[in-house]
């Protein structure tokens, strides 16, 4: 069956009905208009509409009461903001405006190996989906191992997240994607990584075998909204863009700048991504400069998850055993807590992203 069809002029809610009368009336009193009723000896079924939506009461018929939602601009200026129909439809008046709230963080240290046996499940459109911070520290993120096994075009439509902060760093293979105001679609490669800034419209077009990427979500929890009206890519190309105070981000390996790193031994790459969110969020990939036994380090942000891109590496955290730790495993680390790596292979590359806080906005 086809998405669309033109043979359809209007779609319509049925809704179930024991008093016909007593049900158009409170209709009628929040707000809709009547706009049929038959047949004229005894009436059956009302057709009444208003707010864009068409209801058809009709007393032949039962189902389960529905909820209907009224958008409001101006939810204060309602003092009751719930009611029910005779018939039992309940009617809730809305906001708009949705508020992305960011949760406390609730801090613990958690390794995440990639030989968990219940890593990967299947999620949307068959991708594979493992999570790597499982209780997702009280809903302020969200980290993921996402696997597209066999490539070619992906089935998505221009969309746009209402989300904090997002990261998209190509692990292995290759993905096409297309953004909003930020010229013809590109190829994002293994090693590169781009920021998806609030609202962003954008698409998914094709992906190569094999394709992963580590995508991280600031809250957990957000809204993904289609689009139907904008079509990708746009006429207007404008690199320097403020999407609800971040700009575009795309990080390109081939053309990476190494240079010493806060632990002494490393050396990283900086990504841009601390510039284009105004400091909501630092990324980096860092790797040994030499064959090195051990390095110290600690962090002063809210949050601090580590990805192992390559190579392996011992985990060494006061109070907890030793964690071996070694390609496709992750961690996160509370603030303030000093931790250490030893055993640190020379192939060892870690992908590291620190946030500092609370990081949302409103949107509509």
């Amino acid at each position: 069956m086809s998405t669309y069809n033109p043979k359809i002029a209007q779609a319509q809610l049925q809704l179930s009905t024991t008093d016909l009368v007593a049900d158009m009336d409170f209709l009628i009193n929040l707000g809709f208009r009547l706009d049929k009723i038959f047949p004229a000896d005894e009436p059956a079924v009302a057709i009444l509409s208003g707010y864009g939506l068409q209801l058809a009461l009709d007393r032949n018929t039962t189902s389960t009461p529905a909820t209907i939602n009224l958008i409001t601009e101006n939810l204060e200026h309602f003092e009751v903001k719930s009611y029910i129909a005779p018939g039992g439809t309940r009617f809730e008046i809305v906001a708009k405006t949705k508020t992305l709230i960011t949760p406390d963080t609730q801090h613990k240290f958690e390794v995440r190996k990639l030989s968990d046996q219940d890593s990967w499940v299947i999620g949307r459109a068959g991708m594979l989906y493992r999570d790597l911070i499982p209780d997702r520290l009280g809903g302020s993120i969200i980290a993921s191992h996402i696997r597209i096994p066999e490539g070619g075009p992906v089935p998505d439509m221009v969309h746009y997240h209402t989300i904090g902060f997002q990261l998209i760093y190509c692990y292995s293979g290759w993905v096409k994607l297309v953004y909003e105001d930020q010229g013809e679609p590109f190829i994002l490669r293994a090693g590169d990584c781009v920021t998806q800034p609030p609202e962003i419209r954008h698409r998914v077009l094709e992906a190569s075998d094999g394709l992963e990427v580590i995508e991280i979500g600031v809250p957990a929890e957000h809204i993904t909204t289609i689009d139907h009206e904008m079509e990708l890519p746009t006429k207007t190309h404008k690199p320097n863009r403020v999407y609800h105070g971040q700009t575009f981000c795309h990080h390109k390996l081939q053309e990476a700048v190494w240079q010493p790193w806060r632990t002494p031994g490393f050396e990283y790459r900086d990504t841009g991504i601390y510039t284009a969110t105004a400091g909501d969020a630092s990324v980096h990939i860092a790797r040994p400069l030499e064959t090195i036994t051990e390095a110290q380090l600690e962090h002063h942000t809210d949050i601090q998850f580590t990805f192992v891109l390559s190579g392996r590496t011992q985990l060494i955290v006061q109070g907890e055993d030793p964690k071996p730790l070694k390609k496709g495993d992750a961690f996160v680390i509370p603030p303030e807590m000093e931790y250490r790596f030893r055993e640190i292979s020379a192939d060892l590359e870690l992908l590291e992203v620190a946030l500092p806080g609370h990081i949302g906005h409103n949107t509509k």
